[in-house]
């Protein structure tokens, strides 16, 4: 049975440096939005267009990689409960096993690595300010212990 894994975070959590490691260890195809957005579009054109990216080009990929049996590592970001159950559903409306990994940081520990990573951003990164960190970390929602319940695997990092 193929394994659809989910990385769940605010920017800075680790969620590509998880999604990197797991790619390797399970051979699997790892998705990370930012290097597609990246690719695709100018900076200017990023707003509005991720959604779509996620929900319908990427999960195309991945849908097609559960189906002939390929693990697949999620890198989305996922801020909302309902957002993730989509995901969950339809890996397992694919017979795909569904797990979460959630990177629940305090704020202080992400803008520690987001301030390094301003200075010498890696390539399909962008920067990212305080402000907009505070901003974005009252909208996630951390999920519940109800919601990981509903996933067959899930694993919550907080440090």
């Amino acid at each position: 049975m193929a394994v659809m894994v989910l990385i769940v975070g605010l920017p800075g959590a680790g969620k590509t440096s998880w999604a990197r490691r797991l790619e390797e260890e399970r051979k699997a195809i790892r998705l990370t939005p930012d290097e597609w957005m990246d690719a695709l579009f100018d900076t200017s054109e990023v707003d509005g267009r991720r959604w779509v990216l996620e929900s319908e080009m990427l999960w195309g990929v991945a849908a097609r990689a559960l189906e002939l049996g390929v693990d697949v590592i999620l890198d989305y970001g996922c801020w909302s409960e309902e957002e993730r159950d989509l995901f969950r559903t339809r890996a397992q409306q694919l017979g795909a096993s569904a797990e979460i990994v959630v990177l629940d940081l305090p704020v202080e520990v992400l803008w520690e690595r987001l301030e390094r990573r301003n200075v010498d951003l890696p390539a399909a990164t962008f920067p990212v300010t305080r402000e907009e960190l505070h901003e974005w970390s009252a909208a996630f929602e951390v999920p519940t212990a109800e919601e990981v319940q509903r996933w067959d695997r899930h694993l919550i990092v907080n440090s």
